[in-house]
């Protein structure tokens, strides 16, 4: 066992449920979850901040009966929130897809809950096999804050022309060199990146962005929302995101958008691993 998986051992203690199920063979399970990301300082376990790693993990060892590591799809940063993040954990328990998820929901806060669990082939990870990831960020356009919404969306009180959002961010759609969107902190070994889709649209006060991709940069969607949000009252909001695009310089590019309007919205693999979409938008 590994120092970390030592560690994780102590903090359950006699907690964990013994003779619960039968243990077998390792097997992979994935599972879905959903978590408001107000109070966590990211997905990523860190030694001295509170993550969504810690808290999943901690509640799925609990069910198992032993310490478990997990894998996410998207390493989400401080105050993200996730509708559809997946993991994957490697298992000698035995349980049902019911056990895991209600078991696991009862340890964990109530920021965070499992809204699906299945076990999948050896070769799926929750990583490497995904296809597409989708991301959405909400803001609130109106004058007045919100007291209700927010840690949930992004408040902008200026007058926002989402139609020319959605025109320039046509710009991103396609293979790009997406220096000018990519945070300092990156660690990524190229900034290549294929964007298959851009929506902006309007719904009453609220402006939303949906964009999907093979994989994201360190603060690619928020640096793209605050990209958006200055272009969008240019003369030519088309050409000016299109100079951005191409001179690949950070110092271009709007500020990174705050934290609290992104979401993980899904993610997608191949149909054989029989990964469902995520259900019961709370939108």
């Amino acid at each position: 066992m590994t120092e970390r998986g030592d560690a994780r051992a102590a903090a359950l203690g006699d907690d964990a449920p013994r003779g619960a199920a039968r243990t077998g063979d390792p097997r992979r399970v994935a599972a879905i979850v959903e978590y408001d990301g107000t109070d966590f300082a990211g997905w990523q376990s860190q030694i001295h901040s509170v993550s969504v790693q810690d808290a999943v993990e901690t509640a799925l060892s609990f069910v198992a009966g032993r310490p478990l590591v997990v894998i996410c799809a998207g390493r989400t940063d401080s105050g993200v929130h996730a509708t559809g993040q997946v993991i994957h954990f490697d298992t000698a328990a035995i349980r049902t897809p019911r056990a895991w998820v209600l078991g696991t929901n009862t340890r964990l806060p109530s920021s965070v809950s499992l809204q699906w669990a299945g076990e999948v082939s050896g070769g799926f990870h929750a990583r490497h096999a995904a296809v597409r990831r989708v991301y959405r960020y909400y803001i609130l356009n109106r004058s007045a804050r919100s007291a209700l919404q927010r840690t949930r969306t992004a408040w902008i009180p200026r007058a926002l022309d989402a139609d020319a959002m959605h025109a320039a961010a046509q710009v991103l759609i396609g293979e790009h060199d997406f220096s000018a969107f990519r945070s300092i902190e990156c660690q990524s070994k190229t900034p290549v990146r294929r964007v298959r889709r851009i929506d902006v649209r309007r719904a009453g006060d609220t402006v939303w962005m949906e964009i999907e991709a093979n994989a994201y940069l360190h603060h690619m969607v928020r640096n793209i929302v605050g990209t958006l949000l200055d272009v969008q009252a240019a003369p030519d909001p088309v050409g000016a995101m299109r100079r951005i695009l191409g001179g690949g310089e950070r110092r271009h590019a709007g500020m990174t958008a705050p934290a609290t309007g992104l979401y993980l919205w899904q993610v997608d693999y191949p149909a054989t691993y029989g990964i469902p979409a995520p259900s019961g938008r709370f939108w």
